[in-house]
């Protein structure tokens, strides 16, 4: 099993934060300040108010789920992280995003099964996904789904990671990884501080 996650965030910003726990008016600034065209990362934010509101939508169907799965997440809204390092992340960067783009590793091991949550893929692309059930990628055991840690290391145990040894038919703009819901941000703040970064 993977023992890591990935966080990616801006260069010359602070890493852990959530958009959505901020007043519109601020995450809206924030985002418009964050667009670069072109950048697989960053151009998610062309239409602010939109990926906002569409943004706390799904986070509220990731905490309901959660907490049904027996998580118990201390903040109203996840902070984003990806398990492990997958093909994807690589064969997607660019230039902009790369020049851009500072990134965490953090162990899994600081977190508990209550802190974090999982999803195949990123937790918005799949909510599309799910709504649309297009017949030549929509994976009815995956999609739309919120995976406990326990359940996500089966997966991968099973299958690897995506396009690592799990294929699959995802369209080559879909961000084909899986993506973790950190539900306790204290615990990420203290490791940050640990380690020192600037």
């Amino acid at each position: 099993m993977v023992d890591f996650l990935l966080h990616f965030y801006r260069k010359g910003s602070k890493p852990f934060q959530s958009l959505s726990a901020l007043p519109d008016e601020k995450a809206n600034e924030i985002m418009r300040d964050l667009f670069i065209e072109g950048s697989v990362l960053w151009e998610r934010f062309r239409d602010p108010l939109k990926y906002l509101s569409f943004r706390r939508e799904v986070e509220k169907k990731l905490q309901d789920d959660f907490l049904r799965k027996g998580g118990r997440p201390r903040e109203d809204y996840p902070i984003y992280l990806v398990l492990g390092r997958p093909r994807w992340t690589q064969q997607s960067a660019d230039a902009r995003t790369t020049a851009t783009t500072n990134e965490i590793r953090v162990p899994l091991s600081i977190l508990s099964s209550e802190d974090v949550s999982f999803t195949y893929p990123d937790s918005m692309v799949s909510a599309i996904i799910t709504a649309e059930k297009n017949p030549d990628y929509y994976e009815a055991d995956y999609h739309g789904k919120v995976f406990t840690l326990e359940e996500i290391r089966r997966i991968v145990e099973q299958r690897g990671l995506p396009g690592e040894g799990w294929q699959t038919k995802m369209p080559k703009h879909f961000a084909n990884y899986i993506e973790a819901q950190v539900w306790n941000r204290p615990v990420l703040l203290s490791y940050y501080d640990q380690i020192g970064k600037t």
